[in-house]
């Protein structure tokens, strides 16, 4: 790998990093040996030139995003062998070969020693999005590792990092396959199978951090009303259907991941005589849903982007689990969870006792939930950890 300048700490600013953790900000540095671009490969020394690490420059706040640390600088095979331990933790974890789920996230940004980059498999695709300049430029060098590791069970790579970049990368992106061909997939996960949109669907084509947690809410649905908000395409209502549920209602304010449930439902054998479809506001809905669900889910979209979003984000979540509390049966559970990395755990279990003391509702904590296992959080990149989820029992 080609680098392109050397990026000089100050005088004791160099501690983070000794410490692993994978961002440099500008305030650090005291001066910078090259004129790097944006996603350009640097080295980071300390103001001795000792060697600490090397990654992609970046405008902004955070002006390097190291992907590797010293003594040693990364050989040749550096790309390969990060994912050759990515796909190990995966085997080590359950997902890899697992005859009833076929898709999971291989690589996890800085949980996974490689800040900007996700990787997810679908049964055989490897849908790849960067989230940084310098991630974006080596998008063929990863496609080629990901060939190396996954030899002939990989039919293709497709790269989908053009909306993750948006106006924050430097350098056009444009969505397509990188290697191979294939057309939008079935996959399986725990069993229950689900069609895979990677080319237009959100994200990568399926939030696959939820799989604990939808496992969760089929051990408490049969028999109940389910209601899933901000449904997308039916995760949880699949689930929720295939555990016994009495009745699932799914609500979505977009048509297309509603078109998308309905293919989900049919390919699990389910009816709708079972299911209900709605399209709606989800926060309109809320205020004036009926008062017999038993469980209901609460997985909106992100609603705080950034720290300065944070107090606009909590007066949103707070307002859809206080109306969720005030009308849930007495003894329902509500699935109440929040994506925003802005917003933390806390943050977000003092919105859910704001909510019941909105309500005028007894709430009592039974679960708390997070990401999936193949959504590793580093020990020296806490920030990583951005999915929170509670099960509450609202009396």
């Amino acid at each position: 790998m080609e680098v392109k300048a050397t990026v000089v700490l100050a005088k004791g600013r160099d501690e983070a990093v000794r410490r692993f953790h994978p961002w440099v900000f500008s305030g650090a540095i005291h001066h910078i040996n090259g004129k790097p671009e944006d996603g350009d490969i640097v080295e980071v020394t300390d103001i001795n030139g000792r060697y600490l690490g090397t990654g992609h420059a970046c405008h902004g706040s955070i002006a390097v995003k190291l992907f590797h640390f010293g003594p040693d600088k990364p050989g040749a095979d550096f790309l390969a062998s990060k994912l050759r331990g990515c796909l190990l933790l995966r085997k080590d974890t359950g997902f890899y070969g697992n005859k009833k789920s076929n898709a999971y996230r291989l690589v996890f940004s800085e949980g996974d020693g490689l800040p900007g980059l996700v990787v997810d498999y679908y049964n055989g695709i490897a849908v790849i999005q960067a989230h940084s300049t310098g991630m974006y430029l080596m998008r063929n060098e990863i496609a080629d590792a990901l060939n190396q590791i996954y030899g002939n069970s990989l039919k293709a790579v497709y790269d989908k990092s053009s909306e993750a970049l948006g106006k924050s990368g430097s350098h056009s992106a444009g969505d397509g396959f990188l290697t191979g061909q294939a057309e939008n997939i079935e996959i399986l996960e725990n069993g229950h199978r689900f069609l895979i949109d990677f080319v237009d669907g959100q994200k990568t084509g399926f939030f696959l951090d939820q799989r604990d947690n939808r496992a969760l809410l089929g051990r408490y649905s049969k028999g109940k009303n389910v209601l899933n908000t901000f449904c997308y395409t039916g995760g949880f209502s699949i689930y929720a259907l295939a555990a016994g549920a009495r009745r699932v209602t799914s609500l979505d304010s977009s048509r297309k991941a509603m078109d998308a449930l309905q293919q989900n439902l049919v390919i699990n054998g389910f009816s709708d005589q079972q299911h209900e479809s709605i399209v709606d506001d989800a926060k309109s809905y809320l205020s004036n849903m009926p008062d017999d669900f038993e469980v209901v889910v609460l997985d909106p979209p992100a609603f705080a982007k950034r720290h300065a979003d944070r107090h606009r984000a909590i007066q949103g979540y707070r307002f859809i689990n206080a109306a969720a509390m005030r009308k849930i049966k007495p003894g329902g559970l509500l699935f109440t969870f929040s994506c925003s990395q802005a917003v933390d755990r806390n943050m977000f279990t003092s919105m859910a006792m704001s909510a019941a003391l909105e309500a005028r509702r007894n709430v009592q904590i039974v679960h708390q939930m997070g990401h999936s296992a193949d959504h590793p959080v580093s020990v020296f990149h806490p920030e990583g950890e951005y999915l929170k989820g509670l099960v509450l029992r609202v009396e």
